[in-house]
């Protein structure tokens, strides 16, 4: 089957600090936002500041943005320098300057730049080479060329740009900057956004913010069952992801933060059906992707443009017995939330909750046996192309019906049976060591964040057979 592949491409990104050249072929216009926009920072009474955590603004000159703390200073500021290219392999960097406005100035500052230095940390936001956007940490300058200044860079971490500065807040994904590759046929796709800009063929139902995967797809149908008891799953998956961010830094050189959090949330809500007779299963559940979808938001934390890494696969899954034929629908609202939490003296604990009810819309059960469908969503964010938070998200259906058979010696025969539904979810996932790009200590192995199980009837009923 030939895999299809649909692309919303991110569209312009405007960070704070350093323009850069853009690695992808989507021009990017505007202009950085200048004076009299809203505040990216506000002075606390200890000294620190309290940055804001917004979206990346869109509409910039320069396709992507960096933030610098130049050596000697305690915080990140705007520059009009760019990355014009980097190389993972040797962690060489050219660094020039912005692109020029009209009239020769500069689009980003009125000021001469200082030129880069040993020591300078530079966070930036998706550059050539740099799909993911930079973290780093000027170690060596090397030469000028006629694309700028070439240096040799090394890893580092979040600490030491945001140094002492606390930051919290939530940003939602935009759902038009979400690459979607269908992994079957039958798969599409609908988002709608502010402004009045909606896509798909179902745009026209959703809220504002919300993406939609609609999936028909065919599922193993147990052997020898009738035609009429075909499988299949149909339905929609339908959710409003959002960004959660937090920093609370901790004065001093080296410094381990007294306190982060990374994780994703959202609503959630699908209605979906699963029809026929499903084979049998051997070993682990059947699952079935049907969609991968990809985005990197920049989210704005005061000047520092923090690139995050969503992925989810959506997938069907069926674990049956291929005795029992359902014709079941049902509604699934509800809300999640999964991350990694860092406090000082704790370390990283995992965040997993959920509040999520279904309801049956129709429910026709027939012979005996037991079937749990799921339609569930692999998660992973990270920082920066480092995977931290890992999760598996799968509201269920679990079906089962049972019979009884009786004679006497009189040669009377009865058969009565009994069916129950119910519904649920699980919660599952990992905490990972890409996390310490906060500036935590690393961590030496992954942390499950459990199981988190809920399950409540749904219908149940009995008849003879």
């Amino acid at each position: 089957m030939r895999t299809l592949t649909r692309r919303l491409l991110l569209p312009g990104l405007t960070t704070l600090a350093l323009a850069a050249t853009g690695c992808s072929s989507t021009p990017h216009t505007g202009a950085v936002a200048e004076a009299g926009g809203s505040p990216t920072t506000a002075s606390q009474g200890d000294g620190t500041q309290q940055l804001t955590v917004d979206a990346a603004p869109q509409g910039s000159a320069a396709p992507s943005a960096i933030a610098r703390t130049r050596t000697g200073r305690t915080q990140p500021e705007k520059s009009s320098l760019k990355v014009a290219s980097y190389d993972k392999a040797s962690g060489r960097a050219v660094i020039s300057k912005a692109p020029q406005g009209p009239g020769g100035s500069p689009t980003h500052s009125p000021t001469p730049e200082q030129p880069v230095a040993v020591g300078d940390v530079i966070a930036s936001a998706p550059a050539p080479g740099a799909p993911d956007g930079l973290l780093a940490k000027v170690t060596e300058v090397v030469k000028k060329t006629d694309s700028g200044t070439e240096v040799k860079t090394a890893s580092t971490t979040l600490a030491s740009v945001l140094k002492d500065d606390k930051a919290d807040g939530k940003v939602p994904v935009d759902p038009a900057t979400v690459a979607v590759e269908p992994l079957m046929k039958g798969v599409t796709v609908s988002w709608a956004k502010g402004g009045g800009l909606r896509s798909g063929p179902n745009s026209a139902k959703l809220p504002l913010g919300n993406l939609r995967l609609d999936v028909n797809a065919a599922v193993d149908t147990a052997e020898g069952a009738p035609v009429s008891a075909g499988a299949s799953v149909s339905g929609f998956v339908q959710l409003a992801p959002q960004v959660e961010f937090s920093y609370d830094g901790a004065p001093g050189a080296g410094a381990l933060p007294h306190a982060a959090f990374l994780g994703m949330s959202g609503d959630w809500s699908s209605q979906w059906e699963l029809k026929g007779r499903a084979a049998a299963s051997t070993g682990a559940p059947k699952r079935i992707p049907f969609a991968k979808l990809h985005s990197s938001p920049v989210i704005q934390v005061g000047p520092v443009p923090v690139v995050v890494n969503l992925d989810l696969t959506c997938y069907v899954q069926v674990e049956a017995d291929g005795k029992v034929t359902l014709d079941v629908r049902q509604d699934v609202k509800g809300d999640f939330r999964v991350g990694g939490s860092y406090a000082t003296g704790k370390g990283w604990t995992p965040v997993s909750t959920s509040a999520v009810q279904s309801s049956p819309v129709k429910a026709e059960v027939s012979a005996a046996g037991k079937v749990k469908a799921a339609l569930g969503a692999e998660a992973s964010v990270g920082l920066y192309g480092a995977v931290g938070v890992g999760a598996d998200f799968a509201p269920y259906l679990r079906g089962e019906a049972d019979a009884k058979a009786s004679a006497s010696t009189d040669g009377k025969t009865s058969a009565t049976g009994s069916w129950a539904l119910h519904g649920g979810f699980d919660l599952s996932g990992q905490l990972h060591v890409g996390l310490s790009l906060f500036g935590t200590p690393v961590m030496d192995r992954r942390i499950p964040l459990g199981t988190l199980n809920r399950e409540w009837p749904l219908a149940s009923g009995r008849a003879g057979l």
